[in-house]
């Protein structure tokens, strides 16, 4: 805890009427708020509101986070999540000092991911099965997409019928969660029309013609055999491969038996999800966990919640009984109350709860809100052994069975997105409260907002999602981050060219800062004066920077408000640019180094920088230092004597022929060449200025990358150009060709018997006369035509063809350009 002051004095002290000291007036403490007080305020899911953050024991911090269900790869929405998580527990532990024991946990076993692989294990086997020929393949991918537009339109009318049902019983909250539906419902079916297309055009059928259709069935049944059958299979299994494998997954998913099929599928899909997070920069977990590792201690925790009445075994599975619950003193949806109590929950929320695989018939359950610990497999579904048959563990009882080995039976934190409020962190305080006999498991629960893409939270399940491995192909992680601590962390956002160009735009006012600010400290700034030299500029400069201080340390206070910190460090940069810009400055470097200093520190607490006490991003890009390519020395002394030798063969050579200027020039192309191609391989900046070079160390990628990104605008830039001028170039070759048609010559063509001494046709091919109005136009056609060709004479100096010839090569020479471009 840190005070403040209300900028007055308190009552003296007294040390005694024999004490020798004077009255001391200490400084008012300032109490007005929680903040001023110094204590951190968090947004508490299970208040609604933020509150002061209190710790159980001493400033021990024990903090688990939902980790990812690891079926498919993880996309920006998930970026969204752990980065702020990261960033949040970077303020705890970096900022505030909390000593934090962070766990994370894998979900490697989920109807997710049996579903997504026993589909993928079904499409493999349907690629290598040779006897499923072209046609046969084409008739499946049709059969399926009838199927999902069946099953589609019947998942509509089921949510609009509900929605008129809530919009006549005056159901707010109901008529928003069907609206809601609706829409993502729209979303899909407008994915599987795209599906739909997609398979049509592979089989070179339009979707807007039935009779085409039913020629493709027809081929499809036939024997015959395409000669590129390979080639025409994988592009239909591409395109049909979501309907594919729904179809496949309907017919034979309960083939699927072999553990090693899912177990491999989740294994891969955790590795990339740690790959991706170490490559936005996100600290790795004190303790990393897995639901399939701890199968036994799931069903000792169930056995143990039965044994208190809680819960009930139905047809090989086992469901806790809220009723149960409730009559033993517990609450239920602590975080997404819903009615009177809480205690109304949906359809749609009941399904969400007991996943896609969830539940057998009505009868199974005693209450339909009661939900899973422990689920029967069914055929198709990996299987362990239990008291309570062949199953396998529900997919709330993992989080609690997990943190509570790791952390105890009471934690400070628990963290996830919005998503996971209901069910999940619902169902998971309630099985954990009733295994361990308390009213309170978790003490704060935290929540990051939505992702929204097109105005819809970012899905696989709606295909409207950006992986993080696609936006690294665009974005650098420090970008990534800087745009989310420009958001309030529990709050939507929305994803888009505008939000990402806002973060690039702010790193770059950081670096641009830094770079004015390591100039000047490589000065010998103890060779001049050193106090403040500009009057009231520099007690203005410093006022600023305490501002700066004092605003980012209350933001982080303030539920981790990253938003207001991060806009209070660049105001003082602004400042700070605005006082490098008076007139005949004389700057006190020692301010601007502090004030630099500071503001690479906080940036190195929200995890945009890493390094020692010092300023500045360094040369890595991603806050990791150094990268290998511009570490060493023999790089730049390589690079300084190829530039040497090039400037002395420069040299000689225009020495040899006496021409000064012509050796001017190569030599100052040669120095940007340098600044432009060599230096920039290595990580050093040149920025040439009225006042001198100034350079600095930089990430090699990143400037390589804004090479690549400068060279393709002025590729677009050039194609555009080179493009209009093809544009006029052809229609000066066409008007050259038509204008060298004699003007007598223009209508003597077949359709035509007879012509007059000035080439006007009078009669047509078979013999009929031209009418007046007829004769009228082409004598008018030919009017113009005498024109053209007098200018076409004029101009090319009786020499149409010379003209016509240079033009064509014009026309040829700007399509090689293009064509040399395009590769």
């Amino acid at each position: 805890m840190s005070l403040s002051g209300t900028g007055n004095f308190a009552q003296p002290t007294c040390y005694g009427c024999d004490s020798n000291r004077h009255p001391w007036h200490p400084p008012e403490i300032d109490v007005s708020t929680p903040i001023a007080s110094g204590q951190l305020l968090m947004r508490n899911t299970l208040t609604g509101q933020k509150e002061p953050f209190v710790p159980m024991k001493d400033r021990h911090v024990r903090w688990y986070t939902c980790g990812p269900t690891v079926y498919d790869s993880s996309h920006v929405g998930h970026a969204r999540t752990y980065l702020s998580f990261d960033i949040m527990r970077r303020i705890m532990t970096d900022y505030l000092h909390y000593n934090v024991l962070f766990q994370i946990n894998i979900t490697d076993i989920d109807d997710k991911i049996i579903l997504r692989a026993r589909q993928n294990e079904l499409l493999r086997q349907l690629e290598e099965d040779t006897s499923v020929g072209f046609g046969k393949l084409v008739e499946l991918a049709k059969e399926a997409l009838e199927e999902a537009k069946l099953k589609s339109d019947e998942k509509k009318a089921g949510i609009e019928a509900a929605l008129q049902e809530a919009i006549s019983e005056k159901n707010s909250r109901g008529r928003t969660e069907q609206e809601g539906l609706l829409d993502q419902h729209l979303m899909k079916r407008k994915n599987l029309d795209k599906d739909e297309e997609k398979v049509l055009k592979v089989c070179s059928v339009s979707p807007n013609e039935k009779e085409a259709r039913a020629n493709l069935l027809l081929a499809a049944k036939s024997d015959s055999v395409s000669p590129n059958e390979k080639e025409a299979r994988a592009k239909l299994l591409l395109a049909a491969k979501s309907v594919l494998a729904e179809k496949l997954d309907r017919e034979k998913g309960h083939l699927v038996t072999d553990h090693s099929v899912f177990n491999a599928h989740a294994r891969k899909y955790e590795r990339e999800f740690m790959e991706d997070m170490d490559a936005l920069g996100i600290r790795e977990p004190d303790i990393l966990t897995r639901v399939t590792e701890y199968v036994p201690q799931i069903i000792a925790f169930v056995e143990k919640i039965m044994a208190k009445g809680m819960a009930y075994k139905s047809n090989g599975s086992v469901y806790l009984s809220l009723d149960a619950l409730k009559a033993a003193g517990h609450n239920y949806r602590k975080l997404d109350p819903a009615g009177p109590g809480g205690e109304e929950t949906s359809a749609a929320e009941m399904a969400e709860g007991e996943g896609a695989l969830g539940g057998g018939g009505s009868g199974e359950k005693r209450k339909p809100n009661d939900f899973a610990l422990w689920k029967a497999s069914k055929s198709g579904e990996p299987a362990w052994d239990s008291p309570f048959g062949p199953g396998r563990p529900g997919w709330h009882i993992e989080c609690s069975v997990v943190a509570g080995d790791i952390l105890g039976e009471l934690l400070d934190i628990h963290s996830g997105g919005e998503d996971l409020k209901f069910p999940h962190h619902d169902n998971e305080l309630a099985q954990s409260e009733a295994c361990f006999g308390c009213q309170q498991w978790v003490n704060y629960f935290t929540h990051t907002g939505h992702l929204h893409i097109q105005g819809l939270k970012m899905s696989k399940s709606l295909k409207n999602f950006v992986t993080i491995r696609q936006a690294l192909e665009h974005n650098t992680s420090r970008q990534l981050r800087i745009m989310f601590l420009l958001q309030g962390w529990d709050q939507p956002m929305s994803y888009s060219d505008q939000t990402i160009d806002d973060a690039r735009t702010k790193e770059t006012t950081f670096k641009s800062f830094f770079r004015e600010v390591e100039a000047l400290v490589r000065e010998d700034y103890l060779s001049e004066e050193v106090g403040w030299r500009m009057g009231d500029a520099d007690h203005k400069l410093a006022e600023a920077y305490l501002a700066a201080q004092q605003t980012v340390h209350e933001s982080l206070l303030d539920n981790f408000n990253t938003k207001d910190a991060m806009l209070a460090l660049l105001r003082v940069i602004n400042e700070a640019n605005a006082y490098l810009r008076i007139p005949n400055a004389r700057p006190s470097t020692l301010t601007l180094r502090a004030i630099a200093t500071y503001v690479s520190q906080i940036l190195k607490v929200f995890g945009v920088v890493s390094g020692a006490d010092d300023f500045g991003f360094g040369s890595g890009g991603d806050g990791k230092g150094d990268s290998a390519g511009g570490s060493g020395s023999e790089s730049y002394i390589g690079a300084m004597v190829d530039f040497r030798e090039t400037v002395r063969n420069a040299a000689l050579e225009a020495a040899k022929g006496g021409d000064t200027k012509a050796a001017i020039q190569s030599i100052l192309k040669i120095c940007d060449g340098l600044r432009d191609e060599v230096l920039p391989t290595l990580g050093v900046r040149l920025e040439d200025r009225p006042t001198g070079t100034m350079w600095n160390l930089e990430d090699p990628g990143v400037m390589l990358k804004e090479m690549a990104e400068k060279a393709a605008k002025e590729k677009e830039v050039q194609v555009g150009k080179l493009e209009k001028q093809l544009v006029a170039r052809t229609l000066q070759l066409e008007k050259v060709k038509n204008s060298m048609v004699k003007p007598e010559d223009l209508f003597r063509t077949v359709e035509y018997k007879e012509w007059d001494e000035a080439g006007v046709p009078i009669s047509l091919a078979n013999g009929d006369p031209m009418s007046g109005g007829q004769v009228k136009k082409k004598k008018k056609a030919i009017d113009k035509q005498a024109k053209a060709y007098k200018d076409l004479m004029e101009k090319s100096n009786n020499n149409p063809q010379e003209l016509l010839d240079s033009t064509q090569k014009e026309v040829d020479t700007i399509k090689a350009k293009l064509e040399e471009l395009s590769l």
